[in-house]
């Protein structure tokens, strides 16, 4: 016989799951706040990030990082619990970037913050996406512009990344960048092959990372914007089969051939 005490352990598992589960894929107001919650967290955390570029970093500094990192890793552990295939979640991309970003943030009360530490915390960007998808429910806006709000975000987490690394690799031995204003003042002129000069990343492992930045500007830099201005795909429903995704230029739906109709600007 089960015991009434196992028999209480038991309920407590799946009531558990059952609520964390709606919490995070739920659409009443407690989960909607606590996803707003989680947003506040993961732009706190680059906040500070770029913060610690200014100023001296303190003990309540410190605190704070250790406060969001003990956030994060709850909500790591938690997605992990609720998820069905736990150990196939574990190994995904966005799962091990979020596990570093957590190991990043407690290892500050027991090692100096090191620059390759802080680096690592900005792979929480790489969570913008998750986050348009979770603002979609709730915005018609957000709905109507998601293709260019991608875009935006493809956008704003390279230049962020290649910034940061940028900073991370130069700011101790370079005095022309002293914070991450400087850094990105650097990356916009190379990815944009602008390349006025007056800051130049020194040492041989700095000019290999701006001959990449200059070859990541030529070849996708130009290519995100490019997807700002002028869309991919154009969203028109075919009367036949109902796609929705089209080519600007279309003439005829690729799925069924059907002939559809797409606004144009006209020639002026």
């Amino acid at each position: 016989m089960v015991s009434s005490t196992e028999a209480a352990g038991g309920e407590v598992a799946p009531s558990l799951k059952k609520r964390l589960r709606r919490l995070y894929h739920g659409d009443d107001r407690t989960a909607t706040r606590f996803r707003w919650f989680m947003l506040a967290v993961d732009v706190l955390t680059i906040v500070l990030f770029v913060e610690l570029t200014f100023v001296t970093e303190a003990a309540w500094m410190i605190a704070l990082e250790l406060v969001l990192g003990v956030i994060l890793l709850a909500d790591l552990v938690a997605r992990i619990y609720i998820d069905g295939r736990p150990w196939a979640f574990v190994f995904k991309p966005l799962t091990v970037a979020d596990a570093v970003v957590v190991v990043s943030m407690l290892a500050a009360a027991f090692v100096d913050n090191l620059g390759f530490l802080r680096i690592l915390r900005t792979l929480r960007v790489l969570r913008s996406h998750h986050v348009i998808g979770t603002l979609r429910r709730h915005s018609r806006w957000v709905r109507r512009n998601e293709d260019v709000l991608h875009s935006v975000v493809n956008l704003v987490v390279f230049v962020f990344l290649t910034t940061a690394a940028v900073f991370v690799t130069q700011h101790q031995v370079n005095p022309a960048i002293d914070n991450y204003i400087d850094a990105l003042y650097f990356t916009v002129t190379a990815l944009t092959t602008t390349g006025f000069g007056d800051i130049t990343l020194t040492g041989e492992w700095g000019r290999v990372l701006a001959v990449i930045v200059m070859i990541l500007g030529i070849s996708l830099f130009l290519r995100l914007l490019q997807t700002i201005f002028q869309p991919a795909k154009v969203t028109v429903t075919c009367p036949h089969c109902g796609l929705s995704r089209h080519d600007p230029d279309a003439v005829h739906c690729k799925h069924c051939g059907e002939i559809i109709h797409i606004e144009t600007e006209g020639v002026r």
